[in-house]
């Protein structure tokens, strides 16, 4: 009950109520609605944003996008293991794969670009997890790129290795004549006396005596070019093309084994040893070509000689002698 005030007349010596003005009224209740429009406002707003008014769809929809918040969080530590492995894979790529295979290393840059141009997750924005969604989208496009990046690098090791492996069998790289039907190394790569003039020339090869008919074996994988008597000096020979640059020549043969145009593999017989065209004795002459340059022999003996066997015969092959040829 709301109190009642009075004031004093002096005019008739008493006291009288005073009696308050209808502006004051309704500027009262007009404050009074107004406060309780703005309390039940905020009270809307609260109970709206509580789940005691929520619908049971709400509620539903509500624990679903909470399940896909704990989706995106365990996807993000399956992702960071991925790029842990993948990391650990594209070191081994780069420092020992590539690097056995003398392969230029994949640039960092180029293993961790992004995605220029258009905006690729336009479609992904506007939500209220918009952020979240876009940067595990980007995560996984990188991921994926680095994957394909690798998968490409290894395709290219295994041909490089597959090519590495022809190559070291094409080396000419064993003794053309077994150590057990070797009387001795005659004469090495280098100057030496002619043994018809007597006079010092360039002897391109090495001398190998042993009887006539000695197995003679190739000294690498490759393709027979010659085996002919058509080729000054050399009497009945054969050239193997092993590819990547090496040919390799067999000089001074009694017979043939093979014959032009057949693929030979390292260890196959493919002659005997003889004294044809300018020779002094039974002997193989044997060369090592490659682009076009012949090159020592004794450098291509590490597939068939012991430590012991090659240190012997690099002695006897640096003694300026006589040649046979």
């Amino acid at each position: 009950m709301s109190k009642v005030k009075y004031f004093y007349d002096p005019d008739t010596l008493s006291y009288r109520k005073i009696e308050p003005k209808k502006s004051r009224k309704y500027r009262n209740l007009t404050f009074f609605l107004l406060g309780s429009a703005i309390f039940g406002l905020l009270g809307l707003i609260v109970i709206l944003n509580t789940n005691i008014l929520n619908t049971p769809r709400e509620l539903s929809l509500q624990r679903e996008v909470k399940n896909y918040e704990l989706q995106f969080e365990l996807l993000g530590k399956k992702m960071e293991q991925m790029e842990q492995v993948l990391a650990n894979i594209e070191d081994r790529d780069n420092n020992i794969y590539r690097l056995y295979f003398e392969a230029n290393p994949i640039p960092e840059e180029q293993r961790r670009a992004g995605f220029g141009g258009v905006n690729r997750y336009k479609s992904l924005e506007g939500f209220n997890n918009s952020e979240m969604i876009i940067g595990t989208t980007k995560r996984m496009d990188i991921i994926q790129k680095q994957m394909v990046i690798q998968s490409k690098s290894l395709d290219e090791i295994t041909k490089l290795a597959a090519e590495k492996e022809k190559l070291l069998a094409a080396i000419p790289a064993i003794q053309p004549i077994s150590n057990d039907k070797l009387t001795r190394m005659a004469s090495g790569y280098g100057w030496r006396s002619d043994p018809f003039t007597k006079a010092r020339k360039m002897h391109w090869g090495m001398d190998f005596t042993s009887p006539k008919g000695t197995p003679i074996y190739a000294s690498g994988d490759g393709k027979v070019t010659r085996a002919d008597n058509n080729s000054s000096g050399y009497g009945k020979h054969i050239r193997i093309d092993h590819g990547y640059g090496y040919i390799s020549l067999y000089g001074h043969l009694s017979n043939y084994n093979v014959k032009s145009g057949q693929r030979v593999k390292r260890g196959d017989l493919i002659g005997f040893v003889g004294s044809t065209g300018r020779s002094e004795a039974p002997h193989l002459h044997y060369e090592v070509w490659k682009d076009g340059d012949r090159i020592n022999p004794i450098n291509f003996y590490y597939g068939s000689l012991t430590a012991e066997e090659f240190e012997n015969m690099l002695k006897y092959a640096t003694q300026e002698n006589q040649s046979l040829d």
